[in-house]
């Protein structure tokens, strides 16, 4: 008997329209070009092979915006087009600031001229050309360069661009966009995929319904003042979706992944009243549910409230999602297929559901992860243990029934990653109080107004925007976020035609990036490598990172180092990890060091003490390790990032944001992120 895979690809961005109808953010264009039509278009190489897609409807919404008005509703495009010596200096600093923000390594990098000029700091009118036109080439993906003639010439060019080339290529691209959604509409026809969505604008519904909800998940939570059920906004939320996706299908969607798959019993009858017959989840919100006596049928098929409910493996969807970057695409794979037929040995009847974002993860990949796909896709092409499952198809097969069902999401099983924290619980109070101050008002709009209103308060309803808010993620466009969001209740009070509070003109988030949490080194060191600090001035002038201030919920698992210290001399370079010393010997198994420009990965071993061919790790009151530098090659700059595996080959990255650039040629020069 085989074991049944599942395999949902989501897709979705936030709604980055603002109030004038414009995208102030280019994401939706950029991974249109790399990422949605490329996923669906590389199983469609397996024609025996089947997947399952999730698309947003903010996604949709806005991937027909560029059908129907081309570049024109986009910031980011209509000074993009623009001939360089029109633009003025603060525009050119936004182009900037959006083309340095493409992954070195994996984009950046095979772009020998854009490699060239990524760390300018000043550019000529032909420099900065070359600059905008190798950011949109870089985020073409492997569809497009096969098979676009336009995109093919422009690589090869390399630089010297001109306006009619800026011209060619965006309009190559906008003509490819409208294909996209096509293309989903052809597989689900054609059997090979079944597709789903998600809630309107994409919100953490439990909370809408009752706010009390996130307590229940987690009673430690600090929940937002006053909090209103929006209960009606989550039917609205529903409704507009499966309108939306027939609209654009032809057909009501069976299936429906929850934002975050965020669940809980009254988001499920919800469901299950609109006519969604699955739905997906983590196996978090599963283990919450079971009795211990219950927790070795993980595997099985589930439903509540006869909803069918799929729960991701958050292993092996967080292997695909964070850790196989990190390997050769061949390792990569076996090590999937190895996990698989572990469960499928220890459960015969076993049904494995992978949840994994189908955009964010493949530009840390080499290739745009076109090359593990493949091998992924061939791998189980040849199982013959293994079968893939639509899960159209899954939600047929004979399920369990859960008699009760824990609230939560796929992060930790809580709610905590949007809301409880000061920043977040600030926003939804300003929506509860946009609810209260303007609902006299809204009663009174004629049908037309009183739609744009909904679309506004739905659109502040999407759970992006908690994301961002708090310390637990960072992005180098937070404070363009933070606008967004209230853009959006501040229309709200002009359609209602009041006066607009002076606090939504203010700034949510606080002040603030990932360097607040670092410290760059100062001087060389000279560290007796023990486990233990030696002497006050041994890590004195070493470079800090405080994880425990910028965690990242990404990653999927509460962070075991809290500080990595850091920094050098003339022939070492030293390293300290601020760990639960009992915990980390007991349960981790070896610290890897990716040096993104060397070939090889320096493996060190966990274990009170290691020493062998320069590299020196001793584990007492803390972690301390050193590497000779003759493990550089004479390179005069390196980028590393520490990989942190424990003994289930889980994964933490430090740091978590980006990686320490490495000087190497002369060892008084800062580290820095």
């Amino acid at each position: 008997m085989s074991l049944k895979l599942s395999f949902l690809w989501h897709m979705h961005q936030p709604n980055y329209v603002d109030e004038n109808g414009i995208m102030c953010m280019p994401w939706v264009f950029l991974h249109a070009i790399k990422d949605y039509y490329e996923m669906p278009w590389l199983l469609s190489r397996f024609p025996r092979l089947k997947a399952t897609f999730n698309l947003t409807p903010t996604l949709i919404r806005q991937l027909k915006l560029y059908e129907a008005h081309r570049y024109e509703k986009d910031k980011f495009l209509t000074l993009w087009i623009r001939e360089v010596s029109t633009l003025e200096e603060e525009e050119k600093k936004y182009l900037v600031k959006l083309c340095r923000s493409a992954l070195f390594e994996t984009m950046v990098k095979p772009l020998k001229r854009y490699a060239a000029l990524y760390h300018n700091e000043n550019f000529t009118e032909s420099e900065l050309r070359d600059l905008e036109v190798l950011f949109l080439l870089a985020w073409c993906g492997n569809y497009l360069r096969q098979n676009s003639t336009v995109v093919q010439t422009l690589i090869r060019k390399e630089t010297a661009y001109t306006q009619s080339d800026k011209e060619e290529l965006l309009d190559a691209l906008l003509k490819f966009i409208p294909q996209i959604l096509p293309f989903y509409g052809s597989l689900l026809q054609s059997g090979q995929i079944s597709l789903s969505t998600t809630p309107y604008n994409h919100p953490i519904l439990p909370l809408l319904i009752d706010m009390q909800t996130a307590v229940i998940s987690n009673p430690k939570t600090t929940l937002p003042q006053d909090p209103l059920s929006l209960k009606d906004d989550a039917r609205k939320q529903v409704d507009k979706a499966i309108e939306l996706y027939t609209e654009v299908f032809g057909q009501r969607p069976t299936g429906l992944w929850p934002a975050e798959g965020a669940v809980d019993e009254k988001s499920l009858h919800l469901y299950r009243e609109s006519g969604i017959q699955w739905i997906a989840t983590d196996e978090a919100i599963l283990l919450k549910t079971l009795s211990s006596s219950e927790k070795s049928l993980c595997y099985q098929r589930y439903e509540y409230d006869s909803v069918f409910i799929a729960f991701r493996d958050h292993a092996l969807s967080d292997s695909i999602g964070f850790r196989y970057r990190f390997m050769e695409e061949e390792e990569a794979v076996k090590d999937f297929m190895k996990r698989l037929d572990e469960i499928g040995q220890q459960n015969p009847d076993a049904s494995v559901f992978v949840i994994v974002d189908g955009e964010n993860a493949w530009e840390f990949y080499r290739n745009n992860a076109m090359d593990f796909f493949l091998e992924l896709y061939d791998a189980i092409s040849k199982s013959r243990t293994v079968s893939l499952q639509k899960l159209d198809e899954a939600a047929k097969e004979v399920r369990r029934e859960l008699s009760s069902l824990q609230p939560g999401s796929w992060i930790y099983g809580t709610f905590d990653t949007w809301v409880g924290q000061s920043e977040k619980n600030r926003a939804w109070e300003l929506i509860y109080k946009t609810k209260r101050e303007t609902a006299s008002s809204y009663r009174k709009l004629d049908k037309e107004t009183k739609a744009l209103a909904d679309e506004h308060f739905l659109a502040s309803e999407c759970s992006d925007w908690f994301w961002w808010y708090g310390e637990d993620h960072y992005s180098d466009f937070l404070e363009e976020f933070d606008t967004l969001f209230r853009l959006h209740l501040i229309a709200i009070y002009e359609l209602c035609r009041i006066p607009v509070p002076s606090d939504l003109y203010l700034n949510i988030f606080r002040k603030r990036n990932v360097f607040l949490s670092q410290v760059r080194p100062q001087f060389p060191l000279s560290v007796e490598v023990d486990g233990k600090e030696s002497s006050f001035y041994e890590w004195l002038g070493a470079g800090m990172i405080d994880e425990s201030k910028a965690f990242s919920t990404m990653d999927g698992a509460k962070r075991i180092v809290q500080k990595l210290y850091y920094g050098e001399n003339e022939t070492m370079m030293y390293f300290r990890l601020d760990v639960n010393v009992e915990q980390f010997l007991q349960a981790y198994k070896e610290i890897k060091l990716h040096f993104k420009e060397l070939a090889d990965v320096i493996v060190l071993p966990v274990a009170t003490h290691y020493q062998q061919d320069g590299l020196t790790l001793a584990c007492k009151d803390m972690v301390e390790f050193s590497i000779d530098k003759k493990y550089c090659q004479k390179k005069s700059n390196l980028h590393l990032q520490l990989e942190i595996t424990d003994k289930q080959n889980s994964s933490e990255f430090v740091p978590i944001f980006g990686d320490i650039e490495v000087c190497l040629d002369d060892y008084s020069k800062n580290w820095f992120i």
